[in-house]
């Protein structure tokens, strides 16, 4: 007997509107890399990551008929993290050059760059994209439960315990790195000294809550989400693509490997 807090969710309708959600978010990259040629910066992509989420987020609400408010509470909930992810990166990052990862690229690829960008950076993040936003879908697509349950509240507050750990964090770095005194230094303080990467922590936390709200509403399925989210977060481009370059920079930045968390906060070691 199915348990009152998970119910059925129609498999195939939701493959249905997750299939055109992907042609929504090509479409929208697809825009994205046309800008980006103009202005001579595939780094734009970062920028748009979360507002990628947003778009998708909203565009499933118009054509979903589930419990509208479960559907209300997880599109806001991913435009909270969305828009604020991407203000964060945008205040950051305008203005600058274009960030070295791509600018290497671009070096390497020479003229062939202008396409090679558009599989390799835009249409790479936008499948992940899709990827990641399964949940966002699953939730909003079942009438049942028509109200919110546990699942829902529970989901609520670990993606509030995700947004503190992501914004704090991101708040704490970005006035660290405002004071010229700490130039080269290791930010090992607030959140950061007892995790070396609070913001990549919240992120992941955040995408596990919205993943409980989906479950609440019958989108077991949808796990492949966090996992994947957590996953490119550790493995790919966030923690380990991050540190390979901090152990290059900052000669302290061994010494904070030994006595920190990679990931999960804990205490420092002594």
């Amino acid at each position: 007997m199915q348990s009152d807090l998970i119910r059925k969710c129609d498999v195939m309708d939701f493959l249905q509107l997750y299939l055109l959600g992907f042609l929504v978010v090509v479409l929208a990259m697809t825009v994205l890399w046309l800008v980006s040629l103009a202005i001579n910066d595939s780094s734009i992509v970062d920028i748009f990551w979360g507002t990628g989420f947003v778009i998708v987020a909203w565009f499933f609400f118009t054509q979903t008929n589930g419990d509208p408010t479960r559907k209300l509470l997880i599109t806001v909930l991913t435009t909270i993290w969305g828009l604020r992810l991407s203000l964060h990166l945008g205040v950051r990052n305008i203005g600058k050059p274009e960030d070295f990862r791509y600018a290497a690229w671009r070096e390497e690829n020479g003229t062939s760059w202008w396409w090679r960008s558009f599989l390799k950076v835009f249409l790479l993040q936008g499948v992940i994209l899709w990827l990641v936003c399964a949940p966002i879908l699953g939730a909003q697509m079942n009438t049942e439960p028509p109200a919110l349950t546990v699942l829902d509240i529970l989901g609520v507050v670990i993606w509030g315990i995700g947004f503190v750990f992501e914004a704090l964090g991101d708040w704490q770095l970005a006035r660290f790195k405002d004071n010229p005194a700490n130039k080269g230094k290791v930010m090992n303080k607030g959140l950061w000294h007892y995790t070396r990467h609070p913001n990549y922590f919240g992120d992941a936390v955040q995408w596990w809550g919205l993943f409980v709200i989906a479950l609440a509403g019958g989108a077991w399925f949808t796990v492949f989400s966090p996992i994947v989210m957590t996953y490119f977060l550790v493995r790919v481009s966030g923690v380990a693509m991050l540190e390979r370059t901090l152990k290059q920079t900052k000669p302290e930045y061994a010494d904070y490997i030994r006595r920190t968390s990679n990931f999960f906060p804990m205490f420092p070691k002594k």
